[in-house]
């Protein structure tokens, strides 16, 4: 038996939650999805990727659902059931002092909810609770160096929303949020399909459509695929051909939305902070940035250089993981003030 937790690093996502344990890395990395038993006495069937193949499929007495959406808690049981699941399964139960957790959060969120992310991760079994905002996290992933007089501007298009911000110094100086991610772009697609075809299909449809076919550019050679949904007018499964051209025009609007926040963030940067952005550049994170032509697209509107991280889908967690293994550090610098104890 262990006697204290080793710390961890929760990415708490819309669609994915990363655990990061000090000194092993990334050790959950699954959907942010919960099985339970339907009733007052909650019990957790399954969580993370065990459960995503029973979202829709699920028999009388059992519900799986995303406890969060748009970045923010919507169930607080569900979310505490699966979060004491993922610890459980990254550093085990045999331990007397319970882990500390480092738990990030989208710049969108209000002080309520951001009380609520605290509050959970605490009733899941956290001794000690810091909140960490999700775009400095994901610049400290990818290597920017923050703590340094130097303007790095940081887009991380997550699941449910979208964060802008500018870091320097050791913390944001200027963020926005938006509430558009790759769960927005899901939605377009499937509402295109149904308004173009009278075919309904799921949101696992969707998204495969989007990773095959999905566009922030307009491709030179189209392609096409075949999907299976239920006809809105009769209700019997149907069979319809789609194109790469129509799935970028169905995800066109969230994509606009993404880069009218970049250019939000960028006209209220201050003069040297802008020039500096200039030079650098800006850094795409999050598995929204992975969408074909998406850095070109954004680069093409606003004539700024666009990265794509080395790892997108890591850079909050990697973040988080690098704040756990150098805490001590920091406390000495006295470069911990981006930390928000719950």
């Amino acid at each position: 038996m262990g006697f204290v937790a080793r710390d961890l690093g929760i990415d708490l996502g819309t669609c994915n939650t990363q655990i990061y344990v000090k000194h092993k890395g990334i050790v959950i990395n699954e959907p942010t999805i919960t099985l339970v038993e339907a009733g007052n006495n909650r019990r957790a069937i399954a969580v993370g990727d065990d459960a995503r193949i029973m979202i829709g499929r699920t028999a009388e007495g059992y519900i799986a659902a995303r406890p969060m959406q748009e970045g923010v808690i919507v169930d607080f049981d569900l979310t505490e059931i699966m979060i004491e699941s993922f610890i459980r399964k990254a550093i085990g139960v045999s331990y007397i002092v319970h882990p500390r957790l480092f738990v990030s959060y989208p710049s969108s969120i209000s002080a309520i909810e951001r009380r609520a992310v605290g509050e959970v991760a605490r009733y899941a079994g956290g001794r000690k609770v810091y909140l960490v905002e999700k775009p400095f996290l994901s610049a400290l992933g990818c290597g920017l160096p923050v703590f340094e007089p130097n303007g790095c501007m940081v887009v991380d298009i997550g699941g449910g929303t979208t964060d802008v911000a500018v870091v320097s110094l050791g913390g944001v100086v200027i963020s926005h949020s938006i509430r558009v991610g790759g769960s927005k772009m899901d939605e377009a697609i499937a509402a295109y399909i149904r308004r173009e075809f009278d075919i309904g299909i799921g949101e696992r449809t969707a998204e495969e459509v989007k990773l095959d076919l999905g566009s922030a550019l307009p491709l030179q050679g189209e392609r096409r695929a075949r999907i299976r949904g239920k006809n809105a007018v009769t209700t019997l499964p149907e069979t319809a051909e789609i194109n790469s051209t129509q799935i970028y025009q169905a995800i066109r609007e969230p994509c606009q939305a993404i880069v009218r926040a970049i250019k939000w963030v960028l006209e209220r940067t201050p003069p040297e902070l802008a020039s500096d952005v200039m030079h650098n550049g800006i850094y795409l994170t999050g598995g929204g940035s992975l969408l074909y032509g998406m850095d070109q697209m954004i680069a093409s509107e606003l004539g700024i250089r666009v990265l794509l991280a080395r790892e997108p889908m890591d850079c909050a967690a990697l973040g988080l993981g690098y704040i756990i293994e150098n805490l001590d550090l920091l406390e000495h610098l006295g470069r911990t003030s981006f930390l928000k104890e719950a």
